[in-house]
């Protein structure tokens, strides 16, 4: 499955359940359809001349945590990891492979009743946030969280979905 953009390459998605608790694939497919066309059109980055490649992968709170205890010595799960494929930055074309972005079925959804939201909405902000991280946004400081959860307002907004933030 593919995102289109106005001006030629696309965004190749590659989807996987692997475990979890997950809607069917068609739903879960429409919304990382959604939640990157509204990313990109957010970050208004070109694709190199070949486009872009995604991978999103729906698994559960067992492999999201040790995924978690591996890449960032955290042993917890966690909603949302972002693997880029290359060093992500603010600046050029977006690379031909973006990397990957794993979502744990038990902790979103826990998530999203603890927090009021629709779990579509939720899932969609994580994909949206997980996303911007592959390009070059990051929440390591004041001003980096900022900037990134602007970006992650308008995207939500430009799909109708209220502020995560507030």
């Amino acid at each position: 499955m593919s995102v289109a953009t106005s001006n030629g390459p696309t965004l190749s998605l590659d989807i996987s359940v692997e475990a979890g608790d997950w809607p069917p694939l068609s739903e879960l497919e429409a919304i990382c359809e959604r939640a990157t066309g509204a990313a990109l059109l957010e970050v208004g980055r070109p694709f190199s001349a070949m486009g872009s490649e995604l991978s999103v992968l729906f698994t559960g709170d067992e492999q999201i945590r040790r995924l978690n205890s591996e890449w960032r010595d955290k042993d917890k799960a966690t909603n949302v990891l972002s693997f880029p494929a290359f060093t992500p930055t603010h600046a050029g074309p977006i690379p031909p492979l973006l990397g990957d972005i794993v979502l744990a079925a038990e902790t979103v959804k826990r998530e999203a009743a603890e927090e009021g939201k629709t779990f579509q909405n939720h899932l969609t902000h994580l994909i949206v946030h997980g996303f911007l991280h592959l390009v070059g946004y990051d929440h390591e400081t004041d001003e980096e969280a900022e900037e990134m959860e602007e970006a992650e307002r308008r995207a939500l907004a430009r799909l109708a979905i209220p502020d995560p933030y507030e």
